[in-house]
């Protein structure tokens, strides 16, 4: 019962470190774009 126990627990973990990096990918992406359309209106 205590490996099925850690083994969850790391799988949650994984799951969490996944999420977290996608989110910062997501958030780099956004801020990519924001500044490309700064570029093209001129700010």
């Amino acid at each position: 019962m205590k490996k099925l126990a850690s083994l969850f627990a790391l799988l949650l973990f994984s799951a969490g470190l996944c999420a977290c990096e996608t989110i910062q990918g997501a958030g780099r992406d956004i801020e990519s774009v924001g500044e490309e359309i700064d570029e093209e209106v001129g700010n």
